[in-house]
């Protein structure tokens, strides 16, 4: 339960976990199924604390900050989506599957402003939701996904997948704080 609270935090603030919390969520919901509330609320509070670390930064940095982390079309897209419908819009984000820009979208919304208690508010609603989506689906799969993540090939396959989020998470870590440096 606490490596899914702590992968969840991780996953949704500065680091490259790219469905790691999802995955997490499925193996163990797999294997346990009458824990699924308390994975999914740890998934989902570890989720809302890593869109909190992620809102000092954005929410104090504010657009032009903003401008030096997003592509300007995805940018433009976000603000106008942003002025419209900026609930929907996180709720989308929340519950859309990756490649869906899940981060991109928490910082704008902090980088525009939207009050902080119903930007986690709705993170932890939506988030919970997920959560439990994808934890109904491994208990209806569980014994299909278990005997894939016992096998040689998925072994490799994470190992490969985790030395790519390691990279991934150093190039993260060292572009906000090369980005911090030049803020001052």
């Amino acid at each position: 339960m606490f490596g899914l609270l702590f992968l969840a935090i991780a996953d949704d603030s500065f680091l490259f976990l790219p469905i790691g919390s999802d995955l997490l969520t499925v193996l163990l919901v797999a294997r346990n199924h009458t824990q699924l509330p308390v994975y999914v609320l740890a998934a989902a509070i570890g989720s809302t604390i890593g869109v909190f670390l992620l809102d000092l930064v954005c929410r104090k940095g504010g657009e032009e900050s903003l401008k030096r982390l997003v592509k300007p079309r995805l940018l433009d897209y976000l603000k106008r989506r942003m002025q419209k419908h900026v609930a929907a819009a996180l709720i989308v984000s929340c519950l859309a599957p990756p490649p869906f820009p899940f981060g991109a979208a928490i910082a704008a919304a902090s980088a525009f402003q939207y009050p902080r208690p119903r930007l986690l508010g709705l993170v932890f609603i939506a988030r919970a939701i997920r959560f439990s989506l994808v934890g109904w689906a491994a208990i209806y799969f569980g014994r299909r996904i278990l005997r894939i993540a016992d096998s040689p090939g998925f072994m490799w396959f994470m190992g490969i997948f985790i030395a790519i989020c390691v990279i991934g998470s150093i190039v993260s870590i060292l572009r906000w704080v090369r980005l911090g440096r030049q803020g001052r």
